[in-house]
């Protein structure tokens, strides 16, 4: 296997020290120093001119008309679903397989998320399910108190591993929707597009508005940061604006020298957007958005060959007509050929210094949605099944060699000590 490594990577462990290696480590290097130095000699800190170069530059990259920078991926959510007219008396499609910011946008515009399964392979939004979740609601079974009006869909990338677009596209038009892609984990991604027989990218007008997110975890990160991206210049004015408390001009504007030192308040706004010194990190990072995929990918397939034998898990899928971005490298549990549950396994793999995460609990599992909307599992079976049995584990741009096999060899020893060894034994772990 071929693994590029970063200048910044540490030194293996030596044999006398336990071997760790962090769920992740960003891959930042002298270039963003240099950008971020640079940015401070220049005496312009906030918003200002790399903010606008990176805004450029992004929206080439992904072959967007449209991008405004903000200072989080749930500001872009935020602010598409508001400019998109989101309000009470409103539902939008969210799947419960994400994270806690795509559903919670639709709460603060007084609107309800209508939660929706997912995919049992890909994990993403299912629509079949979606479809069903509709009907439901304009048969008034999800809130028979209150009249809802189904206005959009969410769809979540989870992994990097894109839903087909062309599919969410038909299915919002027939049901008049609008849509808001989180794109979260899909920096640099893209599906080969049936309806036209090419390949587009993650943003490529995917969507009304794509979300995508630059936290310090991401395929490329600002540190914390977000882009929306659209093709419709009046969605993009409005996220502009209301991205600054809702300003008629920028502080750039303002005080650039080449603007006016008036400014009217169009709308109550916020306080969303993204500094020159974030957006310096962010220009070099986006240079190498690709170079960076690609480890990650060599990564994957290094993973998935050596795991290929290992009954007692699943790794993800590898689709041909889809580049993945590997945001995440989710492992699945067969719980019925082990003899411990996912905490048991995800302990131990913490206690053999592999950092890992679970991504993620459904949102229907937390007390909020719980209470407020009534979820319960026999609502959403497929993601309360598949969520038990999750592990992603370390997977970033500059693992060394020696972290990588560390990673393989604990999980391949877990599998061997836990699995069960017979009919017996495994059943009486299911009961």
């Amino acid at each position: 296997m071929s693994v590029a490594t970063s200048s910044h990577s540490p030194r293996p462990a030596s044999h006398a020290e336990k071997k760790t290696v962090p769920f992740f480590r960003p891959a930042v290097g002298n270039a963003e120093i240099s950008e971020v130095v640079d940015c401070l000699r220049s005496g312009w800190l906030t918003t200002g001119p790399r903010t606008r170069q990176f805004e450029s530059e992004f929206a080439t990259a992904v072959g967007a008309k449209h991008a405004v920078a903000v200072n989080s991926c749930t500001a872009a959510l935020h602010l598409a679903v508001e400019s998109l007219g989101l309000g009470p008396g409103h539902a939008v499609l969210v799947p419960t397989m994400t994270f806690a910011a795509t559903a919670e946008v639709v709460r603060y515009q007084g609107a309800v998320p209508v939660l929706v399964d997912c995919d049992p392979a890909s994990l993403n939004i299912d629509l079949k399910d979606a479809a069903r979740k509709l009907r439901d609601v304009k048969a008034g079974q999800f809130d028979s108190a209150t009249h809802l009006e189904v206005v959009g869909i969410m769809p979540v990338h989870v992994g990097g591993a894109m839903i087909d677009m062309d599919e969410v596209a038909r299915f919002a038009l027939r049901h008049d929707l609008w849509v808001v892609e989180d794109a979260a984990h899909a920096i640099p991604a893209s599906y080969f597009s049936d309806a036209d027989q090419t390949w587009r990218r993650c943003g490529e007008n995917t969507a009304n508005v794509t979300c995508f997110s630059f936290y310090a975890n991401k395929t490329m990160t600002t540190g914390e940061g977000g882009m929306a991206v659209t093709a419709d210049a009046d969605l993009a004015e409005r996220m502009r604006n209301m991205s600054l408390h809702g300003l008629s001009y920028d502080a750039w504007n303002r005080f650039s020298g080449n603007g006016t030192w008036d400014y009217r308040i169009l709308a109550p706004g916020y306080k969303y957007n993204l500094t020159d010194l974030a957006a310096a990190i962010g220009i070099q990072q986006l240079g190498r958005a690709e170079a960076m995929r690609q480890e990650r990918q060599a990564i994957a397939e290094h993973y998935r060959k050596c795991f290929a034998d290992v009954t007692e898990i699943a790794a993800p899928e590898f689709p041909d007509n889809r580049l993945h971005s590997w945001h995440l490298f989710p492992i699945r549990l067969h719980l019925d050929r082990l003899v411990v549950d996912r905490n048991q396994f995800f302990d131990e793999l913490r206690q053999s210094g592999v950092g890992c995460s679970v991504h993620w609990r459904p949102l229907h599992l937390h007390p909020y949605y719980e209470s407020t909307f009534h979820w319960t599992p026999a609502h959403l079976p497929v993601a309360t099944r598949e969520w038990e049995r999750l592990i992603s584990l370390p997977i970033f741009p500059g693992m060394v060699k020696e972290e990588i096999e560390h990673v393989v060899q604990t999980v391949i020893e877990l599998c061997r000590k836990y699995a069960c060894r017979g009919k017996e034994e495994c059943a009486s772990t299911l009961s």
